[in-house]
């Protein structure tokens, strides 16, 4: 079954239904070419059509606890606002994919975020989890990759480490249009070298967390 969104985009209910499934059956998904073809072809268009001075140096922590750290992380990101046609599209398909995951699995998901991100060839971003756990911040984290004809040797993988003991991890290819999500507080992951420039949105669900007179997320 499907939905459309603005300028005919489908939404695919069989695929947030595999999602879903993964998800609480073993706590991530990935799925090879999954983001509508339609969406993914006007994302990467905006994303090559950007010039250099949108996109900023990538950090760690958030507003005044904020610091680059190249011994981490060395992509370069542009955050998705929705003042672009493509960025609306792509943020009501987000806001479609959290509706279903909050009906069918009750996560209590309240907002999104999310970037552009560019690795340069030999740029990574190591070990890392996307939440800290016990704190009701990133609950879902979620990938997508704007690479045509990707291959495997071209490297730039995500691995997406099962515990803090798996040394091994789970290997994912960053080809056109494939997507990952994962609960962001129960999987280490990180971005490997490529040998060419490699393109991804990064994106977060998170609950709301608002107590009293602090506002979370802000706003």
């Amino acid at each position: 079954m499907t939905a459309l969104l603005a300028d005919d985009i489908p939404v695919d209910t069989s695929l947030f239904t595999r999602i879903a499934d993964d998800i609480y059956s073993q706590g991530y998904s990935v799925q090879e070419y999954a983001l509508p073809e339609a969406l993914a072809n006007a994302l990467f268009l905006q994303n090559n059509a950007m010039s250099e001075a949108e996109f900023q140096a990538a950090g760690i922590g958030r507003s005044t606890d904020f610091q680059e750290n190249s011994f981490v992380r060395r992509d370069e990101i542009c955050w998705i606002d929705g003042s672009s046609a493509a960025g609306a599209d792509w943020l009501s398909w987000t806001a479609q994919l959290k509706q279903f995951l909050n009906r069918n699995l009750m996560l209590g998901l309240y907002s999104f975020e999310s970037h552009f991100a560019v690795y340069q060839p030999g740029a990574f971003y190591k070990r890392h989890l996307d939440a800290f756990k016990g704190q009701a911040n990133r609950v879902l984290s979620l990938v997508t990759y704007l690479n045509p004809d990707w291959q495997e040797a071209d490297g730039g993988h995500l691995v997406i480490y099962t515990s803090e003991e798996d040394k091994t991890g789970i290997r994912v290819l960053p080809k056109f249009g494939t997507v990952v999500v994962f609960l962001s507080e129960e999987f280490p992951h990180e971005v490997l070298p490529a040998t060419r420039t490699r393109s991804s949105i990064a994106g977060w669900y998170r609950v709301n967390g608002t107590t009293g007179d602090i506002i979370d997320p802000p706003q």
